[in-house]
Formats: C-alpha cells, sequence, structure tokens
C-alpha cells in the first residue's frame, strides 16, 4: 500500500508505517501527480484536496491531522467513496493555553489583572470550551456566543454577538465558513470590530479570513487602545507586513502546535484509517512523546496568585518567543517572507502542555491548588 503524507505531520511514517509505504512529501503546494499511485493520503490544513488533486488517482481514504476541513471537499470524497476522517479536539487544549499565555504576557505588560474581567468567547467547540474553562479557573467571567450550538439546545449559558462584543475580552474560536446561516467569513468585520470597547484585547486563533485584516488594520491605525493578538491572517504564508507590525502578539498559525496536539491528530487519523481498512491498530502514541518538561515555582508566599500562575504558564509555554520569531519577517525582503513563515511552522520546537509538566515546588495554597488544577496542571 502506497501512502502519501505531509512532512510536517510528526511521527506520520513511525504511525503508518505497519499498513504500507510512506512517502513524505510538503504539504502546501501538494499536486495530482504526486497523489496519482497513492492509496492513502495524509494531509494537513495548507493542502487542497478536490477533484482536481485526486481525479484519476487511486486513492481511498484521506486523514487529515487537523481539527477543520475546510480545504477539503467533502462531496467530491462522498461520491466518489473515498474514506475521511479529521482529528477534531486533538489541538483543542494547546489552543486554549495559547490564549491563556497571551493573557498572562498582556497583563503584565499592560499592568492589570486577569482576575474579574469579562471574555466573549466567541464559539465554544472544543477550542471555546476549553478556553472558557480555563479562564474561568483564573477569575474571569465568561460570555458565551455559539448561535449553531444555542439553537441545536446545547446546554450553556449563552450572549448574543454585540453583547460578547463589549466584553474587556473577545477571543474567537469558530470555523470557517463561507456560506450558511451562521457563515463566518469576515464575522469580525469593519463594523464588529468598531463594535469592541475601548481598551480591549481581541485574539483570532481560528482562520484568518474570520477577522477582515484590512478593518483590523484600519482599526489598530485609528485606535492605540486596542491590543490584537494573531494567529492567523488572511493569505498565509503572505501576511500583512503593516498588521505584524500593529498587533500586540503575532504567531505564525502555531496555537495548536504543541508536540502533544500534534501527535494527537496522528493518532487519531492513523486509527481511523485501520478502522477503514479493517486492520488492528499497533502503533501507540505515548512511544513518541517525551519526558514531562520541569517548571520550577517561585516559593516566596507572598506572591498573588496571578504571579505564581504566570512563571508556571510562561515556563511551560511563553508565546513571547514565538512573537520574536514571527517579527523576523519584518527584516526580509517581500519574496523571501512566504517561505520563513512555513520555516517557522514546519520547524517549530517542541511545545508541551500543561498536562506534560511537573511542577518543581511545593503548591500549599489551596487557591492556587484549584487554579493550577483548572488550568490543566495539576
Amino acid at each position: 500500500m502506497n501512502i502519501v503524507a505531509d512532512e510536517n505531520i510528526p511521527a506520520v511514517t513511525e504511525a503508518f508505517r505497519s499498513l504500507g509505504e510512506v512517502r513524505l512529501v510538503p504539504g502546501r503546494g501538494l499536486a495530482a501527480a504526486q497523489v496519482a499511485a497513492a492509496d492513502v493520503l495524509l494531509v494537513r490544513s495548507v493542502s487542497r484536496v478536490d477533484e482536481k488533486l485526486l481525479a484519476g488517482s487511486r486513492v481511498r481514504f484521506v486523514g487529515s491531522a487537523t481539527i477543520g476541513f475546510d480545504h477539503v471537499d467533502r462531496d467530491y470524497l462522498r461520491a466518489r467513496g473515498i474514506g475521511f476522517a479529521t482529528a477534531p479536539g486533538s489541538n483543542a487544549t494547546s489552543a486554549a493555553e495559547y490564549v491563556v499565555s497571551a493573557l498572562l504576557v498582556l497583563a503584565e505588560r499592560n499592568g492589570f489583572a486577569l482576575a474579574g474581567r469579562t471574555v466573549g468567547i466567541v464559539g465554544c467547540g472544543n477550542v471555546g470550551s476549553r478556553v472558557q474553562a480555563r479562564l474561568t479557573a483564573l477569575g474571569m467571567r465568561c460570555l458565551v456566543n455559539d448561535p449553531p450550538r444555542q439553537a441545536a439546545g446545547t446546554p450553556g449559558d449563552y450572549v448574543d454577538f454585540a453583547t460578547a462584543l463589549q466584553a474587556d475580552i473577545v477571543t474567537v474560536h469558530v470555523p470557517y465558513t463561507l456560506a450558511g446561516t451562521h457563515a463566518t467569513h469576515h464575522l469580525f468585520d469593519a463594523q464588529a470590530i468598531g463594535q469592541l470597547r475601548p481598551g480591549a484585547i481581541f485574539l483570532n486563533t481560528s482562520r484568518g479570513a474570520v477577522a477582515d485584516n484590512g478593518a483590523l488594520l484600519a482599526a489598530l491605525q485609528q485606535r492605540d487602545d486596542l491590543s490584537v493578538v494573531l494567529d492567523v491572517w488572511e493569505g498565509e504564508p503572505s501576511i500583512s507586513m503593516p498588521l505584524l507590525q500593529r498587533v500586540a502578539l503575532g504567531t505564525p498559525h502555531i496555537a495548536g502546535y504543541s508536540l502533544d496536539g500534534k501527535l494527537r491528530g496522528t493518532d487519531m487519523i492513523y486509527r481511523a484509517a485501520c478502522e477503514f481498512l479493517g486492520v488492528d491498530a499497533s502503533w501507540d502514541v505515548r512511544s513518541a512523546l517525551p519526558a514531562a518538561l520541569a517548571v520550577n515555582l517561585p516559593m516566596d508566599e507572598g506572591m498573588s496568585l496571578e504571579a505564581v500562575v504566570h512563571a508556571a504558564v510562561l515556563g511551560c509555554y511563553d508565546i513571547r518567543e514565538d512573537d520574536a520569531r514571527l517579527r523576523g519577517t519584518l527584516t526580509l525582503d517581500d519574496a523571501a517572507r512566504p517561505g520563513y513563515f512555513d520555516r517557522l511552522r514546519k520547524q517549530y520546537p517542541v511545545r508541551r502542555e500543561f498536562a506534560a509538566t511537573r511542577l518543581v515546588g511545593k503548591v500549599q495554597r489551596p487557591e492556587l491548588r484549584a487554579c493550577l488544577s483548572g488550568l490543566g496542571f495539576l
């Protein structure tokens, strides 16, 4: 069996070699000739999978190691009888921890406490629900806006979009859709961005085109009170340099890039492929995980809870390092920038999730234990 896989899917060779010969290829720009002889195709969100790619091929199964599927023509796959699987929720914990790191950095930078602040969470599925749990553990009040889940009768306290926009912080975690009652293309357009309250923080870790990047830039040019955190950008990998210069934190689409999350995605599509092909799964994802990361906690009992949490979170994942790497783009010429963006993703350093972190130091205060537990450390 021939298996063609995106070279940036971690441990994909180790996982799939029991099923056949694995050939690694660059995911961006994947062409029909590269997959013509493949029985199994494994991709990420940078590869468009449709009739143009698969016509005439012998592909029987497509796995995408991603939580979304807007890059895949599922109707075409169904019509051809091609099996398909994604990895829903695989990177949700990692993306939620990214939001926590970003907010702790901005709170320190701007001299405010997170406890007591309101957060508008737009989209409360796999990622948004984890964001809600972690920010609640930090003492924040979450306002959830999710019309599809509300219409489906999913339990929860919901607010309308306009109410969510009036929170101190607005973070978006929706799928990218172009049509339908709840289409999310440019959900955050000039009008919505204009409704953000003075001093607001806006974060987008979903898809670049969920927020109109031109409107964001215009707002930041006119309002110095807004703080914007972007992990996703319109036009990736050719992103707006003027916008990068003005955001508070900018990263190269890596919010969900913890090693734990990426391996979880590999494992999910591997098991789905095994089920589709009718074979027993033999690869154990735990064999690919390194030892836990050790983080020293400050031992000053007089420190505030948020200060200790700040040390724990940034000791595990410090978003400022990713921001600094992306700003290296600004020193390059236009032709070199897209390749640099992709290299940042391909060569991303090992990052572990909070649950894979060993905190060194006694955590005796009940409120601190509760907070660290709510964040996923304990």
